[in-house]
């Protein structure tokens, strides 16, 4: 891979970001590569990354938020938190030990250490056959915008070495797509090291590079296809183009679609996000008028507009993680009958993929990323072997000390 050293430049427009963001992803992907080649680091590459922070935080703020233009007249505010404090975090893991970046870690995050050393106390002893977890608020901190949710090099130095030495089959679950943008494009591990698993797991790509999928008839791909030709020229008006443009925008992933209608700040006023909610219902109404093909999953951030599946008990049914496990074991030959495997995730959606996990055998450990007591308990009562961490920042580090 290029990769592209990174000049102090002024940041404008959501183009010149989302521009920055990728060149970002291309330095820290050969930072790990060299770490991993036992490499010294090459310091341009420490330097790139020092230029990216300034040019982010010399963005315009008005009250904390960064502007951001789409065109000439148009802006957008965001907070740039996750971009900005992800890099300062890599500066510091490069130039200095890793002892004392852990360190640095723990003055960031309340309770680090006593989660730290029980995780690793818990699970220092076990080989897992599959490692299967979530990505965005589990393994990697939350971002307000997917396409500039760039991994860190520390974040992926601690997971592959986790991957490397104590699993033999690494799996990234997303809701997010593969590619255009999605989690090729965000992700920095080396080549062969994670098998993702994009789309909630309806398309993957192997260890191999091979492109797996599955299977959509014909006819429920020709109503997704007219859904998103649809909804792209929603996005196109003028009333509507802001939703294409905060959290995860609109994202066309495989058997399934994704449109924001809100972001993590709330910055869209309450009756506008509902209009835009019950104008997609419209929408899939007069396509599916029969509500045969398609569910939809509102999150209150995020309208998810899912291809069912059938199921010999229950009918038609929106594919979710669980089914996601079930296809993943055979397509990739996982023997999932074989554990111990360790399950992460952060939301009640995640807890399918610890339920499925132990259909295949109760030999199945799991680490939630939660600060929400009803799901905690949720976890703990579904999987005896579990642990619960407030922050993805402790579960790395705990898999990255293993």
């Amino acid at each position: 891979m290029n990769h592209t050293f990174i000049k102090k430049q002024e940041i404008r427009t959501l183009k010149q970001f989302y521009n920055l963001m990728a060149m970002t992803r291309a330095v820290r992907y050969k930072l790990v590569e060299n770490i991993f080649a036992g490499l010294s680091i090459d310091r341009n590459l420490i330097e790139s990354l020092k230029n990216a922070l300034f040019s982010l935080e010399e963005i315009s703020s008005d009250n904390g938020l960064k502007l951001l233009y789409i065109d000439d007249s148009k802006k957008i505010d965001a907070r740039l938190i996750y971009e900005i404090s992800e890099l300062g975090k890599d500066i510091f893991f490069l130039e200095n030990t890793e002892k004392e970046f852990i360190k640095h870690l723990e003055k960031l995050h309340k309770g680090f250490r006593k989660q730290v050393e029980e995780g690793v106390k818990k699970l220092q002893s076990l080989k897992f056959n599959c490692f299967i977890t979530d990505r965005d608020g589990t393994i990697n901190n939350y971002c307000g915008r997917y396409c500039s949710s760039v991994q860190s090099v520390y974040n992926s130095v601690f997971l592959t070495r986790f991957a490397r030495e104590k699993t033999i089959n690494s799996i990234i679950i997303t809701s997010a797509p593969l590619s255009g943008p999605g989690i090729l494009d965000v992700c920095v591990n080396p080549d062969k090291t994670f098998i993702y698993a994009a789309s909630k797991g309806r398309e993957c790509i192997d260890l191999s590079g091979e492109r797996k999928i599955y299977p959509i008839e014909e006819k429920k791909q020709e109503l997704l296809n007219n859904l998103n030709k649809r909804l792209l020229k929603l996005v196109k008006e003028p009333v509507f183009e802001k939703f294409s443009m905060i959290g995860s925008g609109l994202q066309f992933k495989f058997g399934q679609t994704t449109v924001a209608r809100q972001n993590i700040r709330k910055s869209i006023p309450e009756p506008e996000s509902e209009e835009f909610l019950e104008k997609i219902r419209q929408i899939v109404q007069e396509i599916d008028p029969g509500q045969e093909n398609f569910r939809i999953e509102d999150t209150g951030l995020d309208i998810e507009i899912i291809l069912t599946i059938e199921d010999s008990l229950s009918g038609a049914k929106d594919f979710d993680k669980a089914d996601a496990v079930k296809y993943l074991d055979d397509a990739l030959d996982l023997n999932m009958k074989q554990g111990p495997h360790l399950i992460c995730g952060d939301t009640s959606s995640d807890v399918l993929l610890i339920e499925a996990a132990m259909e295949k055998t109760s030999d199945t450990w799991t680490v939630f990323v939660t600060k929400d007591r009803a799901l905690s308990t949720k976890v703990k009562d579904t999987c005896k072997n579990s642990l619960i961490v407030t922050e993805p920042d402790i579960l790395v580090t705990i898999l990255g000390l293993l």
